[in-house]
């Protein structure tokens, strides 16, 4: 029988590990810490990569793993089939729109473009109402500070209210997000009761 989680944490991640060797340990620490705190792991369904490294951490440490994949990905990505629930899409914004809709928050860590197009369509999304999930770039040794700058410079260009910034969450370490989740989920399930 499979053990109920108490809130799904959708991580956005690379299907490379990239060059620093800090961007592996937190996608390490990141599935080790969603399985510690009772949580499922809501993921783009590889086993290559941070995305990889993320869930195998999670399912060693016994948390439930939700994954979803599109069909053309699967043999560059590698989809892993081992997962609690693995779901194959037609296309890639299935991908997102099923990731998404399995959330209560997001988090972003070290990747490429497509990471990017996930964070951009959840802060749209946010900055237009149409959700209130939590979302956190994880940013091990400053990975996403251009990107914030580059928020920061859209919002100085009169491009976005400053509102945008406050959607944004930076942390540096699997511990930070930890608690900034604990207290973002925690808040959330009082303003639902």
């Amino acid at each position: 029988m499979i053990s109920p989680f108490s809130a799904s944490i959708c991580v956005y991640c690379g299907s490379r590990t990239g060059d620093d060797p800090a961007f592996l340990e937190a996608a390490q620490e990141t599935g080790t810490m969603i399985a510690e705190e009772n949580w499922r792991l809501v993921y783009g369904a590889g086993d290559v990569g941070l995305m990889g490294a993320v869930a195998n951490a999670a399912q060693e440490a016994g948390a439930q793993t939700f994954g979803v994949i599109p069909t053309h990905l699967m043999s560059r990505e590698v989809g892993k089939r081992d997962l609690t629930n693995f779901i194959v899409t037609e296309n890639m914004h299935e991908r997102k729109k099923v990731m998404y809709m399995n959330a209560d928050a997001i988090v972003v860590m070290p990747g490429g473009a497509g990471s990017m197009d996930e964070f951009f369509e959840v802060l749209t999304w946010r900055q237009l109402g149409l959700h209130a999930k939590p979302i956190y770039l994880l940013s091990p040794n400053g990975y996403w500070e251009p990107l914030v700058k580059l928020v920061d410079h859209i919002i100085d260009q009169g491009f976005a209210d400053a509102s945008l910034r406050d959607f944004i969450q930076i942390v540096g370490t699997a511990a930070e997000l930890r608690e900034a989740l604990r207290a973002d989920l925690s808040s959330a399930k009082l303003t639902a009761e």
